[in-house]
């Protein structure tokens, strides 16, 4: 009887035993986009822009944003044949994340536009924002925005073109993102203040070359616009005096 009682204690001593080792050998896995003090140690590339370094993944085109002049934007695109992924860091709180308030604010911004605005609750990174927006007279395009919540930074994410609508529809721009490395830096910043890319040389010419050819673009016109604003001010010549 007592035999019987001792083999039972051994056998859930046992069991909790094999319990604590199952717990530690199977820690939770940790997913990106990484702040550069917590990333990975391996051996895959990654394409240096200061601030957020990206995944050299093959089938990607990597570029900068820039506006109209061709004036470089902190703003990276990473795009496939039918997807655009754009990422922008900027400085956020120590203590608290800024999604919640900036995807309030996207939301109100994108509603005022004219676009239809869908929160989604379950996306891989949490809330996120699909937008509908007017495209030309009959027309719309699909925007998907995300937002991730780091250590001292917060990277806002926008998706176009097909991944915008399915989410899966381009799994090398998900496995991209989840290799993004952010350097937040040390130096005291304002909240919401874009962090500061460096451009590669190559990235470097292109912009060049584009605020050039805005440049060209605009000299004419603006050479135009002047040529009709002074022919609207010239005054009528005076009628000659009669003898």
């Amino acid at each position: 009887m007592f035999g019987r009682k001792r083999r039972r204690q051994e056998e859930e001593a046992v069991e909790e035993t094999v319990d604590v080792v199952e717990d530690d050998a199977a820690p939770e896995a940790t997913t990106g986009p990484y702040d550069a003090a917590d990333a990975p140690e391996d051996d895959e590339q990654h394409l240096d822009l200061g601030s957020m370094r990206i995944p050299a993944l093959a089938g990607l085109k990597v570029g900068v944003a820039s506006d109209e002049r061709g004036n470089t934007r902190p703003e990276v695109v990473i795009s496939t044949e039918d997807s655009v992924m754009r990422l922008l860091a900027c400085a956020a709180p120590r203590t608290e994340g800024i999604w919640d308030e900036v995807r309030a604010e996207l939301a109100e911004s994108l509603s005022k536009q004219g676009g239809k605005v869908e929160e989604i609750e379950d996306g891989p990174y949490g809330a996120e924002l699909r937008a509908q927006q007017p495209a030309g007279q009959n027309d719309t395009v699909t925007i998907r925005f995300v937002g991730i919540d780091g250590p001292r930074w917060f990277l806002r994410v926008m998706f176009q073109g097909a991944c915008a609508t399915d989410p899966e529809a381009a799994p090398v721009l998900d496995e991209c993102l989840r290799g993004v490395v952010v350097d937040r830096g040390v130096e005291a910043m304002p909240v919401r203040e874009p962090l500061t890319l460096r451009l590669t040389p190559e990235m470097a010419e292109q912009q060049k070359k584009q605020a050039e050819s805005a440049a060209a673009t605009e000299a004419p016109a603006k050479a135009n616009g002047a040529e009709r604003a002074g022919a609207r001010k010239r005054k009528p010549s005076p009628k000659p005096r009669k003898r």
